[in-house]
């Protein structure tokens, strides 16, 4: 598939947690087009049951290929690609679909102690393929995890830093610390923006990972370009769409503080 300045690659999550991804993308680009759908009036997905994921995936996946021509479609969200991205996969077979999974396998190669902790939604943490993925990617590491209820609404919310968000980091990160973690997989697109928080709770000497990057360049693999490949105008910014299911002003003004600009529109889709 060739890349060119009218290239369209969608992404979508159950709210503005994608965008942490959507940041990393943008930087490898060259003028391809975004459009990003937050759907904000169902976030969080992590605690919602598997065909409920799978129905709004595939409703979403389908506006953005069918109504804004995505080359590409990105599942910024964790749960999402637990529950929907084989099917997602089967019912638009003409289009890839690039999925996120916890960073189990960089982690496991990190770990000095031998003892990974993985932030995450329940919905994630129950599924198979977070089960596959370990014993995959994780011999010989004990892997503990911990469903963060509430998390992801605190980001919603805007709310980085503030007492109760950092009483649920708290609540999550002691028994992993406790057991002598010192790698802590953000398994959820919400997390990464509270990597400053948790950074200054757990040490120096503990390290954070993340898939973000990883996930944004198998994405332009995807569009056909390799690993590495030199572009020219990579970084020069195509247009970005942002979407909502939930109330355009109110996530367009935690949008801005996570895109880190102006977002000057927000559309609206049903909900």
């Amino acid at each position: 598939m060739a890349v060119g300045p009218r290239a369209t690659i969608g992404v979508f999550d159950s709210g503005v947690g994608g965008v942490s991804v959507l940041r990393e993308l943008r930087g490898l680009l060259a003028g391809e087009r975004l459009v990003y759908i937050a759907d904000s009036a169902h976030v969080p997905y992590g605690t919602k049951p598997h065909a409920f994921i799978q129905d709004r995936s595939t409703t979403l996946s389908r506006l953005l290929i069918e109504q804004y021509g995505a080359a590409v479609v990105l599942v910024a969200c964790n749960t999402a690609t637990t529950h929907a991205v084989d099917h997602l996969r089967q019912t638009f077979p003409l289009v890839p679909f690039v999925g996120m999974e916890p960073g189990i396998k960089p982690a496991a190669a990190a770990t000095r102690s031998g003892v990974v902790g993985v932030l995450a939604t329940s919905a994630t943490l129950a599924g198979g393929r977070f089960a596959s993925l370990v014993q995959r990617t994780a011999e010989g590491v004990d892997v503990l995890t911990q469903a963060c209820v509430g998390l992801v609404e605190q980001v919603e919310a805007g709310d980085l830093d503030g007492p109760k968000t950092r009483a649920i980091l708290e609540r999550c990160l002691h028994p992993m610390l406790s057991r002598g973690a010192d790698t802590i997989v953000l398994g959820c697109t919400h997390y990464p923006f509270l990597r400053p928080t948790i950074q200054a709770m757990v040490g120096p000497d503990v390290t954070l990972v993340d898939t973000a990057g990883a996930v944004a360049r198998q994405t332009l693999r995807l569009l056909g370009v390799p690993d590495g490949d030199s572009r020219e105008g990579v970084g020069t910014h195509g247009p970005v769409q942002f979407l909502t299911s939930g109330e355009p002003e109110v996530v367009r003004d935690v949008l801005e503080r996570l895109w880190g600009e102006a977002v000057p529109d927000v559309g609206r889709i049903a909900p």
